[in-house]
């Protein structure tokens, strides 16, 4: 064999929960990831310490350190609580889509219009889909244009390596679209040559396929992947065709790390009531490309300099097939970001700046274009032209200072923060976490933020007949705080959160009246909850491969208080929150290589929807119309239950995987049903090269 193998036989027994490349093949004896101290630019770019200890096969690590806030900080030292969902968990999980395996984190709100995460909006503690900051490795690929095109990824489940969510307003670190928490996507990075290929299909005319190529030249390494899929659909008019193209890389030495991603989504779908009930046969197209470059030094001082890139293009029809209603849009986003710190007798130290611009070009959306422009012809349609547009700049400066005790960590900052949408001054938002380790296994934590976010354009200008946007919205502020506990040992993982979100000028899309059109505003609303997760691995606890391997169990309930009398007959998302989550889940072997994954989520939303019974023909424009009830239906509780049955060999993977396998009907969004039994069968191969 002749390869030098590194094995961990405990992981220190602290829950670290990330690991630095050793730049050779790894094997883990036991190892517990459940959760990561705080994000950074790069969230969980982890690193290994200087000193290291060599015995026989066995090399010992010292205490691992994962970036933290803008300066990376050891778990140990971390002030404030990320939830993960590791590999492990994506590989067990019964799911077919990155916004899929979403739905199990307990303290996360996935409302899908059906299957496969084609149409989803994802928002965390009682917040917005618009709420967010959606990391790839770091790099911000946040849409400005709405937050429903948020999750047209360019990965597939198979090319990641974890999911990072972390709660509460973090604007402190990554800016305005941080308003509500931030989830980060940490890819997969080989460190062997090695080729794979995967393939499933099942109900409803489903089948995808993707593969990958991982290459590594000295310093140099590569990872590219692709695929893409069909389905008809489990629901009305859901049918859907998509694609992606995904490719990575590294350079890395003694002097500096360097890395590089580019991205590209494809997909077109039949929009089941994407903006209303109105209009049961909407269609859209969305195409994004993603591209950054970012890099670390080393030494006394650590500079990261980043840019990146995102341009999303949209065509939304609200009658499939028809002009009627039909929007082009082209967003562009640019960003340079530049960060360093310094470690010193006094802790650690942080600075940081970042520009950003956000462009939009657009048949709907923006400020008419003068008559003397040339006016852009739009993406799939060249009789058409863009005649809107609106753009604007966000500059902001970043300070923090981290304070490091025996059993104390404080971790202190600030953003001052200008748009030039707003105005041209530079406004404050600061944030503070303290955490306590009354002993190795325990910490307890403290912190608030204080966040913001601006109008997307869809909230600021989308008119529709049934849409009206709202040019004087102020951006959001929200006030969020926390208070929690951690234990963590061998094979055992438990948190508790407690959190409140004071909110000012809330956006939503609300009636005012039962016959009235939906109107963007806003008014004053506060999240405030409780969340618990606990997992036991109990191949750890008994170090060894047993019957009943892994359970997990998490449970979150908010309440909400809005703060103003503004009579409102509906509201389309802030006030419809989940005011329950339950999840678990159980992996269990049957066999030697034959294993099971069971996944429970039971949910209660607040909130009602108009009900629209059947069809019909408008006489007027002969277009296809709901039929609108005028009565308000409350959500009402379902439990989903998943299956997932697996086995596996060194080199392939075969398994038969059935979501909602109880066959239950139920809606995430106002009349759109979701489909029952859904199974899939597939198999997945892979090679060292």
């Amino acid at each position: 064999m002749g390869r030098n193998v590194v094995t961990w036989k405990q992981y220190s027994n602290k829950g670290y929960s990330a690991f630095a490349s050793m730049g050779r093949l790894v094997r883990i004896g036991v190892l517990s990831v459940a959760t990561l101290g705080t994000v950074t630019p790069v969230m969980a770019e982890t690193r290994s310490m200087a000193n290291q200890e060599t015995e026989g096969d066995t090399l010992t690590l010292d205490e691992v350190q994962v970036t933290g806030t803008l300066a990376p900080l050891t778990q140990l030292q971390s002030t404030r609580i990320v939830s993960v969902l590791s590999r492990d968990d994506i590989q067990a999980a019964g799911v077919q889509s990155t916004n899929d395996l979403l739905k199990l984190a307990s303290g996360v709100d996935v409302r899908q219009r059906g299957g496969f995460g084609i149409q989803t909006d994802i928002s965390i503690d009682g917040g917005t889909f618009d709420q967010i900051t959606l990391l790839l490795n770091g790099a911000n690929i946040s849409n400005p244009h709405t937050g429903h095109l948020a999750m047209d990824l360019p990965v597939s489940l198979d090319d990641i390596e974890r999911i990072e969510i972390l709660s509460g307003a973090a604007s402190r670190v990554y800016g305005g679209s941080a308003f509500g928490g931030c989830i980060n996507i940490v890819t997969r990075r080989d460190q062997q040559n090695n080729v794979g290929a995967g393939a499933q299909g099942g109900m409803y005319g489903t089948f995808q396929a993707d593969g990958r190529l991982a290459l590594t030249y000295g310093k140099v390494s590569n990872r590219v992947s692709g695929g893409g899929g069909r389905s008809n659909g489990g629901t009305t008019n859901d049918d859907w065709r998509r694609g992606q193209l995904y490719y990575q890389g590294d350079y890395r030495n003694s002097q500096f790390d360097l890395s590089w991603q580019f991205g590209l989504s494809k997909k077109a779908y039949g929009a089941n009531t994407f903006y209303s009930a109105a209009y049961p046969d909407q269609y859209e197209r969305n195409e994004h490309y993603q591209m950054s470059v970012g890099a670390e030094t080393k030494g006394r001082f650590h500079f990261l300099p980043q840019v990146y890139w995102n341009r999303w293009y949209d065509n939304f029809e609200l009658v499939r097939g028809e002009r009627f209603g039909e929007n082009f849009h082209m967003t562009n986003v640019y960003g340079l970001r530049l960060s360093g710190y310094f470690h010193w007798w006094g802790g650690k130290t942080a600075v940081g700046a970042e520009v950003r611009n956000e462009g939009i070009l657009s048949t709907n959306l923006g400020r008419p274009m003068d008559a003397t422009e040339e006016l852009p012809l739009a993406r799939w349609d060249k009789s058409v032209a863009y005649d809107h547009k609106d753009n604007r700049t966000n500059v902001s400066y970043n300070l923090e200072h981290n304070i490091l005790l025996d059993h104390w960590s404080i971790s202190a900052g600030l953003i001052a923060n200008m748009n030039t949408s707003v105005d041209h001054t530079f406004r404050l938002y600061p944030g503070i976490d303290v955490a306590y380790r009354p002993a190795t296994n325990w910490k307890l934590y403290a912190s608030y933020s204080k966040g913001f976010r601006l109008p997307t354009f869809t909230d600021l200008y989308y008119k529709s007949p049934t849409l009206n946007g709202n040019t004087g919205l102020k951006p959001e502020v929200n006030h969020s705080m926390q208070l929690g506990t951690q234990y963590t040992s061998t094979g055992i993982h438990a948190t508790l959160r407690l959190f409140y979100n004071r909110g000012h000028n809330m956006i939503d899309w609300v009636m005012y009246t039962a016959d009235d059109t939906y109107h963007s505003t806003s008014f004053e609303l506060d999240n405030m909850g409780v969340q618990a997760e606990a997992k036991a691995d109990f191949t750890q606890l008994v170090n060894k491969d047993i019957f009943l391997r892994s359970f997990s169990v998490g449970y979150t309930f908010i309440h909400q208080n809005r703060r103003d009398d503004v009579s409102i007959y509906r509201s389309n998302y802030a006030l419809e929150y989940l005011r329950h989550k339950f999840t678990a889940s159980l992996n269990h072997k049957i066999v030697d290589k034959l294993s099971a994954t069971w996944s429970l989520r039971w949910q209660d939303r607040m909130g009602s929807y108009i009900l629209y019974d059947g069809t019909y023909t408008d006489a007027a424009t002969g277009y296809l119309r709901g039929t609108n009830t005028g009565r308000l239906v409350d959500y009402r509780p379902y439990a989903t239950l998943d299956l997932k049955l697996q086995w596996t060999e060194r080199h392939w993977q075969a398994y038969v995987q059935g979501s909602n396998i109880t066959n239950h009907r139920y809606y995430d969004l106002g009349n759109v049903r979701q489909p029952g039994i859904w199974v899939m069968a597939g198999a997945k191969v892979n090679f060292n090269l």
